[in-house]
Parts: C-alpha cells; sequence; structure tokens
C-alpha cells in the first residue's frame, strides 16, 4: 500500500512538470522573495557605506587623538621624496607654537604622501595640503597662533605659510634663496621653525616645471586631493614619508 502511494506521488509531481504553467523546479520568484532580494541589496549597500563610513572615521581619528608625549627641544626629521632624501632640524626655541605643529604633523604622519605642489626657482618649494580631501578639509580648520620672527628666512629655513595673523595650520615651505623680505611682512612675517641640515641638493631637484601655477588652484587641490594634482600637474614630486629620527630632550 504504501509503495503504491509513493508511486502515485512521483506520477503527479513528473504529470505536474510536463504541463506548461505547472513547472515544479522552474517557477520564477514570489513576489516575497523579490521583496527580500531588494532588501538584502540594500541591506548590503548599506553595509559596504558604514564600512567606508568607520574607516573614514578611523583615518580622522588618528589624527586628533591626543599625543602622549610632549614636543622635544629639537629633532630631526627624514622626508623621503620621488627624488631622494633630505633631513630637517626643528629648534622649538626658533618659534615654539610652530614646532609643535610640526612635530604633531610629522607624529601623525600626515606628510605621507602629500605632494609638494608650488616650487618657484630661486624663491620657494611649498607643500603641506593632504592627498586625501576629508583630512584637508579637517586639518585647515585647526589655526594656530603665531610666533614671533627669531630667525631670517634664509637659504634652506623652513616655514609655515599664512594668509595673514595667526592663521598657520598645515602648508609650509622652503626657502630656495635668502628671502630675508619674508621676515617681516604686513601679513606678519613667517618664522622659521627648522632648516634642512642634509639634502638640500634633493630639495633643489624637486620638479619646478609648473612654477607657481599650482597655488592657484588651491581650491581645486583642496577638493580633490592628489586626484586633481596627479591629472593636471603629473610632473610634481611626492613626499614618500616623513618620520622623526632623532630627537632631543634637556634632562
Amino acid at each position: 500500500m504504501r509503495a503504491r502511494r509513493r508511486l502515485a506521488a512521483v506520477a503527479v509531481a513528473v504529470a505536474a512538470s510536463s504541463v506548461p504553467g505547472c513547472a515544479v523546479f522552474h517557477r520564477g520568484p514570489s513576489p516575497i522573495e523579490l521583496r527580500a532580494t531588494a532588501t538584502g541589496d540594500s541591506l548590503a549597500a548599506t553595509r559596504d557605506s558604514l564600512a567606508m563610513t568607520r574607516r573614514a572615521i578611523r583615518a580622522l581619528d588618528s589624527l586628533f587623538i591626543p599625543l602622549s608625549f610632549a614636543t622635544p627641544d629639537s629633532f630631526v626629521v627624514a622626508f623621503e621624496t620621488s627624488r631622494g632624501r633630505f633631513d630637517v632640524m626643528a629648534r622649538s626655541n626658533w618659534a615654539p607654537v610652530g614646532v609643535d605643529r610640526f612635530y604633531e604633523l610629522v607624529r601623525r604622519r600626515y606628510f605621507d604622501d602629500v605632494i609638494v605642489f608650488r616650487i618657484v626657482k630661486g624663491f620657494v618649494a611649498q607643500f603641506g595640503i593632504s592627498g586625501d580631501p576629508a583630512v584637508s578639509s579637517a586639518w585647515t580648520r585647526r589655526r594656530i597662533a603665531d610666533d614671533r620672527t627669531t630667525q631670517s628666512n634664509t637659504r634652506g629655513r623652513v616655514s609655515f605659510a599664512s594668509a595673514g595673523a595667526n592663521t598657520r595650520t598645515v602648508q609650509m615651505f622652503i626657502n630656495l634663496a635668502d628671502n630675508a623680505r619674508l621676515d617681516s611682512t604686513a601679513a606678519g612675517g613667517y618664522p622659521p621653525i627648522a632648516e634642512v641640515v642634509v639634502g638640500m641638493e634633493v630639495v633643489d631637484s624637486l620638479y619646478a616645471g609648473y612654477g607657481g601655477a599650482p597655488s592657484n588652484a588651491q581650491d581645486a587641490i583642496q577638493r580633490e586631493g592628489n586626484a586633481f594634482l596627479r591629472r593636471t600637474y603629473p610632473k610634481l614630486d611626492v613626499i614618500k614619508s616623513a618620520r622623526v629620527v632623532a630627537e632631543w630632550r634637556r634632562p
């Protein structure tokens, strides 16, 4: 009896599969399944968006987590560039506020993959706009107070750029010549914070063919980061990394 029932069930299934509109194994998704698929796609997109947001938050958090150590009295930073290495020594007694910011930026690896966007031969080499627009936007609001100018902007000295009183943030320049006129200006002057002690020939070799033109597009650089510079000024050189390699503290 049971065997006959099983055979009957198989026969019904086979018959149903052979009748148009009654196929058992080739039916399309039901409305409920379609809604479930759409919901799954939406959840996947939301998950990916949240993952990207978390990565961005972690990247920005890494910039602002308080440092657990004070700025040394002096320190050396090695800049590895697409042209080679040059070393900069910073001295806190030259300009303590600016040196604090420089030390913070280096320790947070801010200058990694930062393009030297403005090089005017016989004048300055300027850098400091992050290649990541989100990071750039966050730092441009973190202004620092001015320092008193105690040193001159001679060849090899490093200073922060500014747009007036108390507007220094992250942009810096290296003097390619003696620029004493920058010591005192209508904007308040540009106090040197450091100087190149090794590799000035590397600084001199950075690509200068575009002159000051990229500086006129700073809004676009801030908005698009390295993508804009590499698309528009592809020959510019880049700072691959900047690391503290020596420091000195008074007992």
